[in-house]
């Protein structure tokens, strides 16, 4: 059967890991600029935000380092887009997925107008994606939250911002409705757990319960999603609206039926921001949760109504790795992830980071997710963080990453010809970027390299690798030849 014939093949980016400029235009400070280069922290650390504390953030404002927050330089692709965009033009690119920076909008997230220069920009931005024939796939929140919201209302955890986030899209989708049909409301929404500062704006040491905060800013990121997917359809006709999960699949330990729950208790909260904003309501297992950890999820009295009637087109995902569990983790062995720590599946190798390579995790995703929600798919994040080098003539040789997009590509392919509706692929990322968790550069994803180092050093030219030319190929005969 192979893809579809509109099949979205492209790359996946984000505002606050890519355009640098921080404090350019009228832009605010996000959550973002005040993430520090941590290479050598330990993930279980960064999983609860270790570090985030009201003292950290108010001395990351005293300063305009952009060495040690590596995500106010980004990649300068605030200046360099139109190259950038060529370049994806080149790659064959049909959709680039990107991010809108919310403070480059509303810089302080509660202004009564919004910044016209951040809305230049974004314009801007889009006429060179329409230019290089690239069908626009944005993000509303991607880990970019105006910093003056975590400080002022703790972040999601107030139901304040449902209005205020609502008021950013609205704008969104009145300014670029004739540029964009795809959007996607949360960036990876159930990561409010793993980093709720990142993800929710949450600051830890603001909060007298950090779980019963995390799964209010739950509820009131579903009654935010429910409300901008409502807009979008009245606002852009034909448009599609879409959730995004990381999606964390896990796999028992071993046969012992105690291993399977575990894993099947996992992999049930993981599915559950996805389960509200597809299927409207709160699933029973997860309300059961709640009440046995002592939740009180506050609620309007529409709120539910409004879950019910105003649910997403379709589910995209990040998948980067599998993972196993076991009732006793001392059955494990522990190594990271994307912003976790789980166990270790013997079976499979590692990447340099340690995350566990598992393209047929990759064909199980799409086919639980499809089982599951019978809405199509799309895919707008995978790939491999690799340590690079580039040669005296400027080259990059990255068998290595050809190899796992071939193996991943295989398995998508597979999950199609048995009846998943895929909408398209976008990889994570198509241009070196600054590493989401630990803000490194030497973390590379992209099929186009950044002379840029950890510290920002570097003349920021932009070089293609050896995958460039593999993945334009695959690109122009739509996935039949991946050899």
């Amino acid at each position: 059967m192979g893809l579809r014939n509109d099949f979205l093949w492209g790359g996946a980016i984000a505002a606050n890991q890519v355009e640098g400029a921080w404090n350019v235009d009228g832009k605010g400070p996000s959550v973002a600029d005040v993430a520090t280069y941590k290479p050598k922290v330990d993930v279980k650390d960064y999983s609860k935000q270790v570090g985030v504390t009201s003292d950290s953030i108010n001395e990351a404002l005293k300063t305009d380092d952009v060495k040690y927050y590596p995500k106010r330089r980004g990649i300068d692709f605030y200046h360099r887009y139109p190259e950038d965009m060529k370049l994806f033009g080149e790659l064959g690119f049909k959709t680039l997925r990107i991010s809108i920076a919310w403070t480059r909008i509303f810089p302080n997230g509660e202004e009564e107008s919004p910044n016209q220069k951040g809305l230049d920009y974004y314009k801007a931005v889009f006429k060179e994606m329409h230019k290089n024939n690239i069908e626009p796939l944005v993000t509303l929140s991607h880990y970019e939250m105006p910093l003056n919201l975590a400080v002022k209302y703790n972040g999601w955890a107030d139901r304040k911002i449902i209005n205020l986030f609502r008021k950013f899209c609205d704008v969104c989708f009145k300014e670029f409705k004739d540029d964009v049909k795809y959007w996607l409301t949360f960036n990876e929404i159930d990561s409010v757990t793993r980093h709720p500062f990142t993800s929710a704006g949450i600051i830890p040491d603001k909060s007298d319960n950090l779980l019963q905060d995390e799964y209010q800013a739950f509820h009131n990121q579903f009654v935010a999603s429910a409300l901008v997917t409502k807009d979008c359809h009245e606002i852009i006709p034909n448009s599609m609206m879409g959730c995004m999960l990381t999606k964390l699949t896990d796999y028992p330990n071993s046969s012992d039926p105690r291993d399977v729950l575990a894993s099947f208790n996992k992999n049930t909260m993981n599915y559950f921001p996805a389960d509200v904003q597809v299927f409207g309501e709160y699933p029973k297992l997860v309300l059961d949760f709640f009440k046995k950890n002592g939740l009180t999820i506050k609620m309007e009295p529409e709120d539910l109504k409004i879950l019910k009637e105003n649910t997403v087109d379709f589910v995209s995902f990040s998948y980067y790795m599998s993972m196993v569990s076991s009732y006793d983790e001392n059955n494990l062995t522990l190594t990271a992830g994307n912003t976790i720590v789980g166990g270790k599946n013997p079976y499979l190798k590692s990447n340099d980071w340690g995350w566990t390579v598992d393209p047929v995790g990759l064909r199980i995703s799409l086919l639980q997710l499809y089982d599951r929600y019978q809405k199509p798919l799309f895919i707008v994040e995978n790939g491999m963080g690799a340590k690079d080098s580039l040669t005296e003539d400027k080259k990059i040789h990255d068998n290595y990453r050809i190899e796992y997009f071939k193996e991943h590509f295989r398995e998508m392919i597979k999950a199609v010809d048995s009846g998943v509706d895929l909408l398209g692929y976008t990889s994570w990322a198509p241009i070196d970027l600054v590493s989401a968790s630990t803000s490194q550069m030497s973390k590379r994803y992209g099929f186009i390299y950044v002379d840029e180092d950890d510290l920002g050093q570097g003349t920021f030219n932009r070089y293609k690798k050896d995958s460039f030319y593999w993945y334009q190929h695959v690109i122009a005969t739509n996935g039949a030849e991946l050899d």
